[in-house]
Protein backbone atom coordinates (compact mmCIF):
# COMPACT_ATOMS: atom_id res chain seq x y z
CA UNK A 1 0.00 0.00 0.00
CA UNK A 2 2.83 2.40 0.88
CA UNK A 3 4.57 1.61 -2.42
CA UNK A 4 1.43 2.43 -4.39
CA UNK A 5 1.00 5.72 -2.51
CA UNK A 6 4.61 6.65 -3.11
CA UNK A 7 4.45 5.85 -6.83
CA UNK A 8 1.19 7.76 -7.22
CA UNK A 9 2.52 10.78 -5.39
CA UNK A 10 5.79 10.79 -7.36
CA UNK A 11 3.98 10.30 -10.65
CA UNK A 12 1.78 13.37 -10.18
CA UNK A 13 4.43 15.62 -8.59
CA UNK A 14 7.09 16.48 -11.11
CA UNK A 15 8.68 18.91 -8.68
CA UNK A 16 8.65 16.46 -5.73
CA UNK A 17 6.08 15.94 -3.01
CA UNK A 18 4.72 18.89 -1.02
CA UNK A 19 5.66 19.05 2.69
CA UNK A 20 3.61 16.75 4.95
CA UNK A 21 1.90 14.98 2.06
CA UNK A 22 -0.70 12.29 2.92
CA UNK A 23 1.64 9.40 2.16
CA UNK A 24 4.15 10.79 4.73
CA UNK A 25 1.47 10.56 7.39
CA UNK A 26 0.58 7.04 6.27
CA UNK A 27 4.17 5.86 6.59
CA UNK A 28 4.57 7.56 9.99
CA UNK A 29 1.38 5.89 11.15
CA UNK A 30 2.65 2.49 10.08
CA UNK A 31 5.87 3.05 12.04
CA UNK A 32 3.89 3.88 15.17
CA UNK A 33 1.95 0.61 15.11
CA UNK A 34 3.12 -2.29 17.21
CA UNK A 35 4.57 -5.22 15.31
CA UNK A 36 6.21 -8.32 16.75
CA UNK A 37 9.49 -7.56 15.05
CA UNK A 38 9.58 -3.98 16.38
CA UNK A 39 8.06 -4.67 19.79
CA UNK A 40 10.97 -3.22 21.76
CA UNK A 41 10.89 0.05 19.80
CA UNK A 42 7.13 0.32 20.34
CA UNK A 43 7.57 -0.34 24.05
CA UNK A 44 10.01 2.57 24.33
CA UNK A 45 7.57 4.77 22.41
CA UNK A 46 4.79 3.75 24.82
CA UNK A 47 6.91 4.64 27.84
CA UNK A 48 7.77 7.97 26.21
CA UNK A 49 4.07 8.67 25.74
CA UNK A 50 3.29 7.74 29.36
CA UNK A 51 6.20 9.83 30.65
CA UNK A 52 5.10 12.95 28.80
CA UNK A 53 1.46 12.41 29.76
CA UNK A 54 2.25 11.99 33.47
CA UNK A 55 4.80 14.83 33.44
CA UNK A 56 2.36 17.32 31.92
CA UNK A 57 -0.49 16.17 34.18
CA UNK A 58 1.70 16.40 37.28
CA UNK A 59 2.94 19.85 36.34
CA UNK A 60 -0.60 21.17 35.87
CA UNK A 61 -1.80 19.60 39.13
CA UNK A 62 1.12 20.88 41.21
CA UNK A 63 0.96 24.39 39.75
CA UNK A 64 -2.80 24.50 40.32
CA UNK A 65 -2.40 23.41 43.94
CA UNK A 66 0.39 25.94 44.52
CA UNK A 67 -1.77 28.69 43.00
CA UNK A 68 -4.67 27.57 45.15
CA UNK A 69 -2.48 27.63 48.25
CA UNK A 70 -1.34 31.18 47.55
CA UNK A 71 -4.86 32.41 46.84
CA UNK A 72 -6.38 30.73 49.90
CA UNK A 73 -3.60 31.79 52.25
CA UNK A 74 -3.76 35.33 50.92
CA UNK A 75 -7.53 35.46 51.32
CA UNK A 76 -7.36 33.98 54.82
CA UNK A 77 -4.42 36.01 56.10
CA UNK A 78 -5.39 39.28 54.46
CA UNK A 79 -9.13 38.68 54.80
CA UNK A 80 -8.94 38.67 58.59
CA UNK A 81 -5.88 40.90 59.12
CA UNK A 82 -6.49 43.73 56.68
CA UNK A 83 -4.23 45.13 53.98
CA UNK A 84 -2.73 48.25 55.59
CA UNK A 85 -1.98 48.91 59.27
CA UNK A 86 -1.92 52.52 60.51
CA UNK A 87 0.03 53.05 63.74
CA UNK A 88 0.69 56.33 65.61
CA UNK A 89 4.06 58.09 65.83
CA UNK A 90 3.76 61.24 67.93
CA UNK A 91 0.78 60.54 70.18
CA UNK A 92 -1.74 57.76 70.91
CA UNK A 93 -4.66 57.13 68.57
CA UNK A 94 -7.32 58.78 70.74
CA UNK A 95 -8.88 60.30 67.62
CA UNK A 96 -9.40 56.86 66.10
CA UNK A 97 -13.06 57.46 65.25
CA UNK A 98 -12.38 60.52 63.08
CA UNK A 99 -9.21 59.01 61.62
CA UNK A 100 -11.03 55.80 60.64
CA UNK A 101 -13.76 57.87 59.01
CA UNK A 102 -11.25 59.83 56.93
CA UNK A 103 -9.38 56.71 55.85
CA UNK A 104 -12.57 54.90 54.86
CA UNK A 105 -13.43 57.72 52.42
CA UNK A 106 -10.27 57.15 50.34
CA UNK A 107 -11.12 55.70 46.94
CA UNK A 108 -10.28 51.97 46.93
CA UNK A 109 -10.77 51.51 50.69
CA UNK A 110 -13.62 49.24 51.73
CA UNK A 111 -13.21 49.37 55.51
CA UNK A 112 -11.08 51.11 58.17
CA UNK A 113 -11.53 49.77 61.69
CA UNK A 114 -9.83 50.80 64.94
CA UNK A 115 -8.52 47.94 67.02
CA UNK A 116 -6.99 47.20 70.40
CA UNK A 117 -4.73 44.19 70.14
CA UNK A 118 -2.93 42.26 72.84
CA UNK A 119 -1.84 38.82 73.96
CA UNK A 120 -3.55 36.91 76.74
CA UNK A 121 -3.93 33.46 78.21
CA UNK A 122 -7.31 31.79 77.75
CA UNK A 123 -8.44 29.01 80.04
CA UNK A 124 -11.42 26.88 80.97
CA UNK A 125 -11.93 23.96 83.32
CA UNK A 126 -10.66 21.71 80.50
CA UNK A 127 -7.42 23.43 79.49
CA UNK A 128 -5.61 26.62 78.55
CA UNK A 129 -3.98 28.26 75.55
CA UNK A 130 -2.26 31.47 74.53
CA UNK A 131 -4.50 33.73 72.42
CA UNK A 132 -4.46 37.03 70.55
CA UNK A 133 -7.26 39.30 71.77
CA UNK A 134 -8.64 41.87 69.35
CA UNK A 135 -10.98 44.60 70.50
CA UNK A 136 -13.25 45.87 67.72
CA UNK A 137 -16.59 47.60 67.37
CA UNK A 138 -19.58 45.39 66.67
CA UNK A 139 -20.43 47.12 63.38
CA UNK A 140 -16.84 46.65 62.20
CA UNK A 141 -16.72 42.97 63.18
CA UNK A 142 -19.85 42.30 61.14
CA UNK A 143 -18.10 43.77 58.09
CA UNK A 144 -15.23 41.28 58.36
CA UNK A 145 -16.80 38.54 56.26
CA UNK A 146 -14.10 36.01 57.17
CA UNK A 147 -15.51 36.10 60.73
CA UNK A 148 -19.13 37.23 60.54
CA UNK A 149 -19.81 35.06 57.49
CA UNK A 150 -18.53 31.89 59.19
CA UNK A 151 -20.29 31.77 62.55
CA UNK A 152 -20.59 28.14 63.71
CA UNK A 153 -22.29 28.78 67.04
CA UNK A 154 -23.95 31.63 68.92
CA UNK A 155 -24.50 35.06 67.37
CA UNK A 156 -22.87 38.47 67.01
CA UNK A 157 -26.12 40.31 67.77
CA UNK A 158 -25.63 42.67 70.68
CA UNK A 159 -21.89 42.05 70.64
CA UNK A 160 -21.06 45.50 72.06
CA UNK A 161 -23.60 45.43 74.88
CA UNK A 162 -23.62 41.76 75.88
CA UNK A 163 -20.03 41.82 77.14
CA UNK A 164 -19.18 38.52 75.47
CA UNK A 165 -16.40 37.45 73.13
CA UNK A 166 -16.16 35.59 69.80
CA UNK A 167 -13.59 32.77 69.62
CA UNK A 168 -12.30 30.42 66.90
CA UNK A 169 -13.69 26.93 66.54
CA UNK A 170 -10.40 25.16 67.20
CA UNK A 171 -9.84 27.21 70.33
CA UNK A 172 -13.34 26.29 71.48
CA UNK A 173 -12.61 22.61 70.84
CA UNK A 174 -9.28 22.78 72.65
CA UNK A 175 -10.90 24.36 75.71
CA UNK A 176 -14.08 22.30 75.53
CA UNK A 177 -16.30 25.36 75.15
CA UNK A 178 -19.59 26.04 73.40
CA UNK A 179 -21.59 29.20 72.82
CA UNK A 180 -22.90 30.40 76.19
CA UNK A 181 -20.01 28.97 78.23
CA UNK A 182 -17.47 31.10 80.10
CA UNK A 183 -13.87 31.60 79.00
CA UNK A 184 -11.31 33.11 81.38
CA UNK A 185 -8.77 35.56 79.96
CA UNK A 186 -5.63 36.63 81.81
CA UNK A 187 -3.10 39.32 80.90
CA UNK A 188 -0.03 40.55 82.80
CA UNK A 189 -0.87 44.15 81.90
CA UNK A 190 -3.54 44.70 84.52
CA UNK A 191 -4.20 47.37 87.11
CA UNK A 192 -1.32 49.50 88.38
CA UNK A 193 -0.83 49.27 92.16
CA UNK A 194 1.78 50.66 94.60
CA UNK A 195 3.45 47.26 94.31
CA UNK A 196 3.57 47.30 90.52
CA UNK A 197 1.31 46.09 87.73
CA UNK A 198 -0.98 43.28 88.77
CA UNK A 199 -2.23 40.66 86.31
CA UNK A 200 -5.84 41.00 85.23
CA UNK A 201 -8.02 37.87 85.14
CA UNK A 202 -11.60 38.08 83.95
CA UNK A 203 -14.26 35.69 82.72
CA UNK A 204 -16.26 36.34 79.55
CA UNK A 205 -19.29 34.73 78.03
CA UNK A 206 -18.66 33.01 74.67
CA UNK A 207 -21.13 34.91 72.48
CA UNK A 208 -20.10 33.35 69.15
CA UNK A 209 -17.81 30.70 67.67
CA UNK A 210 -16.38 31.31 64.19
CA UNK A 211 -14.35 29.27 61.72
CA UNK A 212 -12.12 31.15 59.30
CA UNK A 213 -10.78 27.96 57.71
CA UNK A 214 -7.15 28.56 58.67
CA UNK A 215 -6.29 26.46 61.70
CA UNK A 216 -3.83 28.90 63.26
CA UNK A 217 -6.37 31.72 63.27
CA UNK A 218 -9.20 29.50 64.49
CA UNK A 219 -7.03 28.38 67.42
CA UNK A 220 -5.69 31.81 68.38
CA UNK A 221 -8.05 34.72 67.75
CA UNK A 222 -10.48 36.10 70.33
CA UNK A 223 -12.65 39.10 69.38
CA UNK A 224 -13.83 41.40 72.20
CA UNK A 225 -15.89 44.61 72.19
CA UNK A 226 -13.62 47.63 71.73
CA UNK A 227 -14.58 49.40 74.96
CA UNK A 228 -14.09 46.19 76.95
CA UNK A 229 -10.67 45.58 75.34
CA UNK A 230 -9.57 49.14 76.21
CA UNK A 231 -10.34 48.45 79.85
CA UNK A 232 -8.85 44.96 79.79
CA UNK A 233 -5.50 46.16 78.39
CA UNK A 234 -5.41 49.50 80.28
CA UNK A 235 -5.82 51.64 77.15
CA UNK A 236 -6.60 55.25 78.04
CA UNK A 237 -9.31 55.81 75.42
CA UNK A 238 -7.02 54.97 72.50
CA UNK A 239 -6.40 52.03 70.15
CA UNK A 240 -3.20 50.29 69.13
CA UNK A 241 -3.74 50.28 65.37
CA UNK A 242 -6.25 51.00 62.61
CA UNK A 243 -6.66 48.23 60.06
CA UNK A 244 -7.52 49.26 56.52
CA UNK A 245 -9.15 46.83 54.08
CA UNK A 246 -8.80 47.59 50.38
CA UNK A 247 -10.94 46.58 47.42
CA UNK A 248 -7.84 45.15 45.74
CA UNK A 249 -5.01 43.72 47.85
CA UNK A 250 -2.44 44.41 45.12
CA UNK A 251 -3.19 48.17 45.05
CA UNK A 252 -1.37 48.82 48.33
CA UNK A 253 1.48 50.72 46.71
CA UNK A 254 -0.86 52.98 44.74
CA UNK A 255 -2.96 53.96 47.75
CA UNK A 256 -0.16 54.49 50.28
CA UNK A 257 0.23 58.22 49.52
CA UNK A 258 -3.53 58.81 49.57
CA UNK A 259 -3.83 57.12 52.97
CA UNK A 260 -0.98 59.20 54.42
CA UNK A 261 -2.69 62.39 53.21
CA UNK A 262 -6.05 61.31 54.60
CA UNK A 263 -4.53 60.60 58.03
CA UNK A 264 -3.68 64.33 58.49
CA UNK A 265 -1.21 63.41 61.25
CA UNK A 266 2.12 61.57 61.51
CA UNK A 267 1.51 57.85 61.14
CA UNK A 268 3.49 54.81 60.06
CA UNK A 269 1.96 52.52 57.43
CA UNK A 270 2.78 48.84 57.05
CA UNK A 271 1.03 46.56 54.57
CA UNK A 272 0.36 42.84 54.22
CA UNK A 273 3.31 42.37 51.87
CA UNK A 274 5.76 43.64 54.48
CA UNK A 275 4.25 41.57 57.28
CA UNK A 276 4.15 38.34 55.25
CA UNK A 277 7.07 38.87 52.88
CA UNK A 278 9.07 35.86 54.07
CA UNK A 279 6.05 33.57 53.97
CA UNK A 280 4.91 34.41 50.45
CA UNK A 281 8.50 34.57 49.14
CA UNK A 282 9.01 31.02 50.39
CA UNK A 283 5.86 29.93 48.56
CA UNK A 284 7.10 31.54 45.34
CA UNK A 285 10.53 29.89 45.61
CA UNK A 286 8.93 26.51 46.29
CA UNK A 287 6.65 26.96 43.30
CA UNK A 288 9.55 27.75 40.95
CA UNK A 289 11.65 24.84 42.23
CA UNK A 290 8.75 22.42 41.81
CA UNK A 291 8.25 23.63 38.24
CA UNK A 292 11.92 22.99 37.40
CA UNK A 293 11.95 19.56 39.05
CA UNK A 294 8.76 18.38 37.39
CA UNK A 295 9.88 19.72 34.01
CA UNK A 296 12.69 17.18 34.20
CA UNK A 297 10.05 14.43 33.97
CA UNK A 298 8.92 15.79 30.62
CA UNK A 299 12.55 16.20 29.54
CA UNK A 300 13.38 12.58 30.38
CA UNK A 301 10.33 11.40 28.45
CA UNK A 302 11.42 13.55 25.49
CA UNK A 303 14.85 11.91 25.60
CA UNK A 304 13.10 8.55 25.39
CA UNK A 305 11.58 9.75 22.13
CA UNK A 306 15.13 10.36 20.85
CA UNK A 307 16.25 6.85 21.73
CA UNK A 308 13.14 5.20 20.29
CA UNK A 309 13.44 7.15 17.03
CA UNK A 310 17.16 6.35 16.67
CA UNK A 311 16.37 2.65 17.09
CA UNK A 312 13.51 2.97 14.63
CA UNK A 313 15.77 4.65 12.08
CA UNK A 314 18.29 1.83 12.44
CA UNK A 315 15.56 -0.79 12.11
CA UNK A 316 14.00 0.91 9.08
CA UNK A 317 17.22 1.68 7.22
CA UNK A 318 16.25 -0.65 4.35
CA UNK A 319 12.83 1.00 4.03
CA UNK A 320 14.48 4.43 3.98
CA UNK A 321 16.84 3.31 1.22
CA UNK A 322 13.94 1.96 -0.88
CA UNK A 323 12.02 5.22 -0.46
CA UNK A 324 15.07 7.21 -1.49
CA UNK A 325 15.62 5.08 -4.61
CA UNK A 326 11.95 5.61 -5.55
CA UNK A 327 12.46 9.37 -5.54
CA UNK A 328 11.69 10.43 -1.97
CA UNK A 329 13.79 13.44 -0.94
CA UNK A 330 15.74 13.85 2.25
CA UNK A 331 13.10 16.34 3.38
CA UNK A 332 10.44 13.68 2.91
CA UNK A 333 12.33 11.15 5.03
CA UNK A 334 12.98 13.76 7.71
CA UNK A 335 9.31 14.73 7.86
CA UNK A 336 8.21 11.10 8.17
CA UNK A 337 10.28 10.53 11.28
CA UNK A 338 9.47 13.99 12.61
CA UNK A 339 5.77 13.13 12.39
CA UNK A 340 6.42 9.77 14.05
CA UNK A 341 8.24 11.26 17.05
CA UNK A 342 6.15 14.40 17.37
CA UNK A 343 2.96 12.35 17.39
CA UNK A 344 4.08 10.63 20.58
CA UNK A 345 4.86 13.93 22.28
CA UNK A 346 1.82 15.81 21.01
CA UNK A 347 -0.71 13.14 21.91
CA UNK A 348 0.94 12.58 25.30
CA UNK A 349 0.88 16.32 25.97
CA UNK A 350 -2.80 16.79 25.20
CA UNK A 351 -3.88 13.65 27.07
CA UNK A 352 -1.77 14.75 30.05
CA UNK A 353 -3.25 18.25 29.86
CA UNK A 354 -6.79 16.86 29.95
CA UNK A 355 -5.92 14.48 32.79
CA UNK A 356 -4.24 17.25 34.80
CA UNK A 357 -7.15 19.68 34.41
CA UNK A 358 -9.73 17.06 35.41
CA UNK A 359 -7.68 15.97 38.43
CA UNK A 360 -6.90 19.53 39.57
CA UNK A 361 -10.55 20.57 39.25
CA UNK A 362 -11.70 17.66 41.41
CA UNK A 363 -8.73 17.26 43.76
CA UNK A 364 -10.76 17.99 46.89
CA UNK A 365 -13.36 15.35 46.03
CA UNK A 366 -10.63 12.85 45.13
CA UNK A 367 -8.80 13.49 48.39
CA UNK A 368 -11.94 13.08 50.48
CA UNK A 369 -12.93 9.90 48.64
CA UNK A 370 -9.62 8.06 48.24
CA UNK A 371 -7.52 9.48 51.10
CA UNK A 372 -9.85 10.48 53.93
CA UNK A 373 -8.05 11.70 57.02
CA UNK A 374 -4.69 12.20 55.25
CA UNK A 375 -5.04 15.99 55.10
CA UNK A 376 -4.45 17.34 58.62
CA UNK A 377 -5.54 21.01 58.76
CA UNK A 378 -3.72 21.58 62.07
CA UNK A 379 -0.41 20.95 60.29
CA UNK A 380 -1.18 22.45 56.86
CA UNK A 381 -3.05 25.59 57.99
CA UNK A 382 -5.98 25.10 55.57
CA UNK A 383 -8.96 22.83 56.14
CA UNK A 384 -8.83 21.26 52.64
CA UNK A 385 -6.57 21.03 49.59
CA UNK A 386 -6.97 24.21 47.52
CA UNK A 387 -6.66 24.24 43.74
CA UNK A 388 -6.94 27.02 41.18
CA UNK A 389 -6.36 26.27 37.50
CA UNK A 390 -4.54 29.15 35.82
CA UNK A 391 -5.16 29.08 32.03
CA UNK A 392 -1.89 30.93 31.37
CA UNK A 393 0.09 28.32 33.29
CA UNK A 394 -1.67 25.46 31.49
CA UNK A 395 -0.83 27.01 28.12
CA UNK A 396 2.80 27.51 29.21
CA UNK A 397 3.12 23.86 30.29
CA UNK A 398 1.56 22.59 27.05
CA UNK A 399 3.80 24.79 24.89
CA UNK A 400 6.90 23.75 26.84
CA UNK A 401 6.05 20.07 26.40
CA UNK A 402 5.30 20.48 22.68
CA UNK A 403 8.58 22.32 22.08
CA UNK A 404 10.60 19.66 23.94
CA UNK A 405 8.82 16.89 22.03
CA UNK A 406 9.48 18.59 18.71
CA UNK A 407 13.14 19.26 19.51
CA UNK A 408 13.59 15.62 20.52
CA UNK A 409 12.67 14.50 16.99
CA UNK A 410 15.09 16.75 15.10
CA UNK A 411 18.32 14.79 15.46
CA UNK A 412 16.89 11.30 14.71
CA UNK A 413 14.95 12.74 11.73
CA UNK A 414 18.06 14.48 10.42
CA UNK A 415 20.04 11.27 10.85
CA UNK A 416 17.41 9.32 8.89
CA UNK A 417 17.48 11.92 6.10
CA UNK A 418 21.28 11.70 5.88
CA UNK A 419 21.24 7.91 5.52
CA UNK A 420 23.07 6.70 2.38
CA UNK A 421 20.64 4.41 0.46
CA UNK A 422 23.48 2.45 -1.14
CA UNK A 423 25.09 1.64 2.20
CA UNK A 424 21.72 0.89 3.75
CA UNK A 425 20.80 -1.62 1.03
CA UNK A 426 24.23 -3.20 1.16
CA UNK A 427 24.30 -3.72 4.91
CA UNK A 428 20.57 -3.53 5.75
Amino acid sequence: MITALVRERLRFSSGGTPPFAPFEWVIAGRYLRTRRKEGFVSAIALFSFLGIMLGVATLIIVLSVMSGFRKELLSKIVGINGHVFVAPIDKPLTDYADLSERLSKVAGVSLALPMVEGQAFASSPYGGSGVLVRGVRAEDLKKIQAVSGNIRGGTLEGFDTAGGVAIGRRLAEALGLQAGDTITLATPKGATTPFGTAPRIKGYNVAAIFEVGMSEFDATFVYMPLSEAQGFFNRDGDVTVIEVFLDNADSVGELRSALELAAERPVVLTDWRQRNRTFFSALEVERNVMFIILTLIVLVAALNIVSSLIMLVKDKSSDIAILRTMGATRGTIMRVFLITGASIGFVGTFVGCLLGIVFAANITVIQRTLLPGVWDPTVRFLSEIPSEINPGEVVAVVLMSLVLSLLATLYPSWRAARLDPVQALRYG
